[in-house]
Formats: C-alpha cells, sequence, structure tokens
C-alpha cells in the first residue's frame, strides 16, 4: 500500500496539471484524475510490464481524455479552455501582463499541429521523459524529443513576433 501511496503522491499533481491544461476546468480535471487512477486499478492485471507503469498510467489518461472529448463533442481552441489562477501579482498591471504572456502562450502552443501541441504539454504538464511520451503515443523516444525541440523553437519564433508589436 505505500508503493501506491507514493506512485499515487507522484503522478496525481502531473495528471491534474495535463487534464487542467487540456480542459481549463478544475473539477472536470479533478474527475479525470481521479477515473483514470480508477481505471487503473480496475485494469491493473492487463498491465504488461513493457512500459513504466507511469506511462502506462499516462495512455490511460490520454484514452480517458480522447473519450471526454468524443462523448462531449467538446473541440474549442486551447486558450478558449485555459482558465488559469495566478498568484497575486504586485500589481494590476503586472497582472495584466501576465495574463497576455499566458495567453500567448497557450496560443502559440495551439498553433502547432495536434502532436507536437499533444507532446509539448506532455512533456511540460505530464512531466514525462521522452521515452514515455514516445511510449504513450506509440513513437520513438528520439522523435518525441526531436517534435518536443521543433515545437519548442516554434513557440519561441511566434512569442518572439508577438513581443516585436
Amino acid at each position: 500500500m505505500t508503493f501506491l501511496t507514493s506512485l499515487y503522491g507522484e503522478i496525481q499533481p502531473k495528471l491534474y496539471s495535463f487534464f487542467y491544461m487540456k480542459t481549463g476546468s478544475k473539477e472536470l480535471a479533478e474527475d479525470l484524475t481521479q477515473e483514470v487512477f480508477y481505471q487503473a486499478l480496475k485494469t491493473y492485471g492487463s498491465f504488461k510490464n513493457n512500459c513504466s507503469l507511469k506511462t502506462w498510467i499516462f495512455s490511460i489518461a490520454n484514452n480517458l481524455l480522447k473519450k471526454h472529448y468524443r462523448n462531449k463533442k467538446y473541440f474549442k481552441a486551447l486558450e478558449n479552455k485555459l482558465i488559469i489562477e495566478s498568484p497575486i501579482a504586485e500589481s494590476l498591471e503586472d497582472s495584466i501582463i501576465e495574463k497576455n504572456n499566458r495567453f500567448q502562450l497557450m496560443a502559440a502552443i495551439n498553433k502547432l499541429d495536434e502532436l507536437t501541441r499533444e507532446i509539448v504539454l506532455l512533456r511540460i504538464y505530464g512531466e514525462l521523459s521522452f521515452k514515455e511520451i514516445g511510449d504513450t503515443l506509440s513513437k520513438t523516444e528520439n522523435y518525441a524529443r526531436v517534435t518536443f525541440h521543433r515545437g519548442k523553437l516554434k513557440i519561441q519564433k511566434e512569442m518572439e513576433v508577438h513581443n516585436e508589436y
């Protein structure tokens, strides 16, 4: 039981962040996170040890999110789904600038193709290794690494272009 408790403590915040970034809803992120662990416990007998437990759980999360999108037909733009509670800013101006920067970042991420966007979000918010991302998406570790790097460069370029104005 100690192993499960430590595994839950390690993975739960990452899963929650992943779902929160994808849905923009605290309640939905909590529900989906709970459902992932329920599904993982229910189907643990089918775990084949051909990947890490963390990768397997994120595969469940990815499939659950796809199922949610299909069932709810929830295909809004990513920046419209993102609601971030920011820490208290020093001033109203700082708060507005911070919110604008986050909006620009999400707009830049949303401009990426679907697979690149998925890899970037799994890496940043899911905190998965490139090997785990590759296993989750049925791609190689190198593919995940290169795609992430290219996506990061596109995001940086988009942010620089936007900040020039």
